[in-house]
């Protein structure tokens, strides 16, 4: 019966599509010889790329919900698999950053670029106000999200 409510049917929807991301997640993961937590970390860094947001290890730790031992086994995985690099900030050289290696970048884009150019040719079939109404629908999602995770 609650199928037939047009925003339950929109919860139920997303739900499928955050399943199918998590399953496609996982597919990649286990072929890369990743952990699902090391996964999540690349896209946190490659976020932070894009958004130029200065990715230390706290910082990292912070997004993940991993205590600093948890974020040093999981950089430590990550480096020796070539997909991240520490490296030292030219600003203040006590402090570390962390830099997602053009092989990890292109290995993501073998595997997941399909998927991400069917959904820029969806986002292309809206209008300016569609779109923006969906990008406006997600970030009101995403930030119900966040506040339930974290109801601070």
């Amino acid at each position: 019966m609650d199928d037939v409510d047009p925003g339950l049917q929109v919860v139920h929807q997303l739900r499928a599509v955050t399943l199918e991301l998590h399953l496609l997640g996982t597919e990649f993961a286990q072929r890369n010889g990743l952990h699902p937590t090391d996964l999540r970390a690349l896209i946190c860094l490659l976020d932070a790329a894009r958004t130029r947001t200065a990715a230390t290890p706290g910082w990292l730790g912070r997004q993940l919900g991993l205590n600093s031992a948890g974020t040093t086994a999981l950089l430590d995985r990550l480096e020796r698999l070539g997909h991240v690099r520490r490296v030292r900030d030219d600003r203040d050289r006590r402090r570390v950053l962390l830099e997602v290696d053009e092989r990890a970048v292109a290995l993501g884009q073998s595997f997941f670029g399909l998927l991400i150019a069917e959904v820029v040719a969806a986002t292309r079939t809206l209008s300016d106000s569609e779109l923006a109404a969906v990008r406006g629908f997600l970030a009101a999602v995403q930030g119900a999200v966040a506040t339930q995770r974290d109801p601070r």
